[in-house]
């Protein structure tokens, strides 16, 4: 049932996305192809992404509701989750909508990586729709980048607009973070919050450098352009947002 899923609803739709693409890609670029197929996923991702989004800042916003209820039912836990749900549940805001986001980009990735591994090469009519050809070839070098190789360049782009993307993700609990250092007392649940973001904001993007460098650069500059699209996406939502007086 899982094959059938991500062979029928991932695997195959994205790689005749990306013939396709190369097909119309001036020199059947590789390159342009990758892009195109990016831009094609954040729209089909744009709806959940731009909630999750929302729900982030959302929830910023609602901090200081979440410290009066942590104050109020500082030694009823139950009570305290009870009470947090329900503030969540009145302001339409849902804390999972990142699982699921996750849950929904990790099979996206691993076709992914799987198509740009094995490449458009060999005999590929079997996985094609009807309406999609073979191409007549395609042209891997992108801005003198082969794609089919790894690269040092593109692996350290995609770390670094990870590391971009995180940033501006999270600039609010960080500065949240300096204002409960003046205070005396500090929760242990803060203090594992803020180790937990600065793992993610130094260590993920080094972790994607390690992975990038290991495998073709079709997938770092796929992991780079979305992480392009990403930071611009955050960046009108908090605009919009300050606009609101949310931030």
């Amino acid at each position: 049932m899982f094959t059938f899923v991500y062979t029928e609803f991932f695997y195959k739709p994205l790689f005749n996305a990306l013939v396709f693409f190369t097909n119309i890609s001036p020199s059947h670029s590789l390159g342009l192809a990758i892009i195109m197929v990016t831009i094609l996923v954040r729209l089909v991702l744009f709806p959940f992404q731009h909630k999750m989004a929302k729900t982030q800042t959302a929830m910023k916003k609602l901090e200081p509701e979440l410290q009066k209820i942590k104050e109020r039912y500082k030694n009823k836990k139950e009570e305290q989750a009870r009470a947090t749900m329900g503030l969540y549940k009145k302001h339409g805001v849902s804390p999972f909508s990142g699982i699921f986001m996750l849950l929904i980009q990790l099979p996206v990735l691993i076709a992914l990586l799987r198509i740009f591994e094995g490449g458009l090469q060999g005999d590929i009519s079997a996985v094609l729709y009807s309406f999609v050809s073979v191409p007549d070839g395609v042209n891997s070098i992108f801005l003198g980048i082969d794609l089919v190789k790894s690269s040092v360049v593109l692996a350290a782009l995609a770390g670094l607009s990870q590391y971009f993307q995180i940033k501006l993700a999270y600039p609010a609990e960080e500065k949240n973070k300096q204002i409960d250092k003046s205070e005396k007392k500090e929760s242990f649940g803060k203090d594992f919050q803020h180790a937990m973001r600065t793992q993610m904001q130094y260590v993920f993007p080094f972790i994607i450098f390690f992975i990038g460098i290991r495998f073709s650069a079709a997938l770092t500059l796929y992991w780079t352009v979305m992480n392009i699209f990403a930071i611009v996406h955050e960046s009108v939502v908090r605009r919009r947002a300050s606009a609101l007086g949310y931030e």
